[in-house]
């Protein structure tokens, strides 16, 4: 394996860097010797570089550009937030115009890409547009206000730059560039609504932009919010830029873009280009007619390197692309300042991970009396544990303060969460709480009106097969194998839930006692083999819920305590329950389940329902109910990294806790067990 020498300290610290550069053995400058650098490795054309270009040179080694990818992170880079993206160059990079870099090579070979890879390309533009992902995808969509034009007049947008960005220089631009820009604009659309787009810190006087002074002269609009790019480049009808990427992004929208420096899209006849030099670039032979679809392919398929946020190891841009999505939506919804009330400091460090985004402000208030003396801003909502004490509810009424309600997830943990095991999954839900079937929840939303693509079915089918394959539940406990029932009977499956669950509260109007569920199964179904199947939560005498003995024996022809809920599934006909989670795993195994409360799975057409609930008008497939209830409702932490993951990566982790813990078969957690986790808890939180 080949050495890289690095003298960035910057790029040295950047989160799995070994994932990046796979085929390197990374060093510190400074560590080695020169006989043993093969390479050395600097960031862009930076003036910091300059040490390890001289060194490169003085030991006639090549050196080797790398730069933040075209599909960054979810929020900035100065503020933390690590990439996903990196591109590669041994011979340039890919905004210096004034030589040749990796990515011209890339691209003048384009007429001999595989049918393959420009498929690939066109379905990675189309789902980069549909999710509107960006470099850094931080910021809100563009503002009500300006989606709806005040007039018919086409709205043409020119990009501005602050002052000193290197696409600029190396772009073969200037000051005057700009303004030459803005002119023609100006005169070439006499018609049309100007839109002056600039950065907020140009605004706020922290960085110096081009347009600026220009623009006040003129009748056009200046956008100085922090928006997302392409919901902008969406809704306007011509693009004018100088070298900015936001062009090349406006050509994925399908917009006509005109620039005026050499970035590296132009000349390549995409666009219409005014600058002298591209003419030149063609006529050098580093030019040659390309499509969208090739440029695109070269450079964001072949030229940028990938990791899997959800693993950190080697990855594709379909993982970024993905992952992108499901963090943006979770981004958005949690937009602006939550609080939340009387949350102890053992279940503020579990759920910090959780809200762990750019544009959410969470805070933590000890006392409702607390936060009635706290001014909160405009953009405050309240955060509540599942349905949220009365008082906490009636003071968001009386103020007028949106909810959200947060719930363990459906994939949770190996252990209870009554024994303080954290959970890997939770919920967060902007309309109710799925459990709370008198009232719409964010998940029936999603189950009613989601448009389920073919890759979330495709989805929705592996995590299918890796849960049953791995025999993952919400809790994971238990363990024993349940021996077969010797029975010729109709086995059916009742499992027990706890009796005071705001489940059976807000979703069973009739039945709300186990005993009542086990009374109605056996007296609908005399003559069958009934299996009871205890809560944990019940068995481990953390909750209520129990049925005695002798009831149990009465109604039942075997009582599974100790066994694990797979173990009973495998070998049950049908599942019968009020609402519990059971069901929705039942499913998941081709079991037909009978529901006589209103749990969220209920009404899609997939069990057999003895209470109604028109709300539920659409009939679903089983993997459309599998998308919106594990991929699309909850969001997923690592245990141990605290960051964003998937719902497959989840599974992963709980399979392997599974298989290395001896506790996965135990109800019971000591007192100093649990001591010992909250205080893990802590420290995770705080690194």
């Amino acid at each position: 394996m080949s050495s890289a020498l690095i003298f960035s300290h910057g790029i040295w610290k950047t989160p799995h860097l070994a994932a990046f550069l796979p085929e390197y053995r990374l060093q510190k400058a400074g560590m080695i010797t020169p006989a043993q650098a093969d390479v050395v490795l600097g960031w862009g054309l930076r003036p910091s570089t300059q040490k390890a270009r001289a060194y490169a040179a003085k030991h006639t080694l090549p050196f080797i550009a790398l730069e933040d990818g075209f599909l960054r992170s979810l929020g900035l880079g100065a503020t933390g937030w690590p990439p996903f993206a990196m591109v590669y160059d041994d011979l340039g990079i890919y905004y210096d115009t004034t030589r040749a870099s990796r990515l011209e090579q890339l691209v003048l070979a384009a007429d001999e890409m595989p049918p393959e890879t420009l498929a690939q390309a066109r379905q990675a533009m189309d789902l980069i547009t549909a999710h509107r992902l960006s470099k850094y995808n931080h910021a809100p969509d563009i503002s009500d206000g300006l989606k709806h034009r005040p007039s018919e007049k086409p709205v043409v947008l020119v990009i501005d730059q602050t002052f000193g960005d290197m696409a600029i220089r190396y772009g073969g631009a200037d000051a005057a560039t700009f303004e030459t820009m803005f002119q023609t604009a100006l005169r070439e659309n006499p018609e049309a609504q100007i839109w002056v787009k600039t950065h907020p810190d140009v605004l706020s006087g922290k960085k110096q932009g081009y347009l600026t002074r220009l623009s006040a002269q003129a009748d056009v609009k200046l956008l100085a919010e922090d928006v997302n790019p392409i919901s902008l480049l969406q809704i306007v009808d011509k693009v004018y830029c100088v070298t900015s990427q936001m062009g090349f992004e406006a050509l994925l929208c399908g917009k006509p873009v005109v620039t005026f420096g050499l970035p590296w899209y132009a000349g390549w006849g995409v666009s219409d280009d005014r600058h002298a030099g591209a003419a030149a670039l063609a006529a050098a032979g580093r030019r040659a007619p390309r499509s969208i679809e090739q440029l695109f392919a070269a450079a964001y398929l072949q030229y940028s390197r990938y990791i899997d946020p959800n693993t950190g190891k080697p990855g594709t841009l379909f993982d970024v692309i993905d992952y992108l999505a499901a963090a943006r939506r979770l981004n958005e919804k949690l937009r602006g300042d939550l609080y939340c009330v009387g949350m102890s400091i053992w279940k503020r460090a579990v759920m910090k991970p959780f809200f762990k985004v750019p544009s959410c402000r969470l805070h933590f208030v000890p006392s409702l009396k607390k936060l009635q003396k706290t001014a909160l801003p405009p953009d405050a909502r309240l955060l509540v544990w599942s349905r949220g004490h009365d008082d906490l509810i009636d003071f968001a009424h009386r103020r007028a303060l949106p909810l959200l309600r947060m719930e363990d997830g459906f994939i949770r943990s190996v252990g209870l969460g009554s024994n303080l095991v954290p959970p890997l999954s939770l919920v967060i839900d902007d309309m109710g709480i799925y459990f709370n079937a008198e009232t719409p929840s964010r998940l029936e939303h999603i189950l009613q009106h989601q448009a389920f693509s073919t890759q979330d079915i495709q989805a929705a089918e592996a995590l299918q097969q890796a849960l049953t394959a791995a025999a993952i539940t919400k809790y994971n406990v238990g363990g024993n194998v349940l021996p077969r029932p010797r029975t010729d009977k109709k086995v059916l499956l009742v499992p027990g839930q706890v009796e005071d669950d705001a489940s059976i509260r807000h979703g069973s109007p009739k039945i709300r006692k186990n005993l009542e569920l086990l009374q109605t199964v056996r007296q609908l179904n005399p003559d069958a083999y009934i299996i009871y199947k205890p809560h944990p939560d019940v068995l481990s005498g953390n909750r209520s819920g129990h049925i005695s003995a002798a009831d149990c024996a009465r109604h039942a022809d075997m009582v599974a305590s100790e066994y694990d809920i797979i173990a009973c599934l495998a070998h049950a006909d049908e599942v019968h329950t009020i609402t519990s989670l059971t069901g929705f795993e039942a499913l998941l195994r081709g079991k037909i389940v009978h529901c006589y409360g209103l749990p969220f799975y209920a009404g899609w057409g997939l069990t057999r329902d003895w209470l109604p609930i028109s709300r539920r008008s659409r009939k679903l497939t089983l993997q459309e109910l599998i998308a919106g209830t594990l991929i699309y409702y909850p969001g997923y932490v690592h245990p141990e990294t605290r960051r964003m993951i998937d719902a497959a990566t989840a599974i992963n982790i709980l399979k392997k806790q599974k298989q290395e813990t001896k506790r996965s078969n135990s109800l019971h957690r000591s007192w100093p067990s649990k001591q010992i986790g909250k205080l893990k808890q802590l420290y995770l939180s705080l690194r």
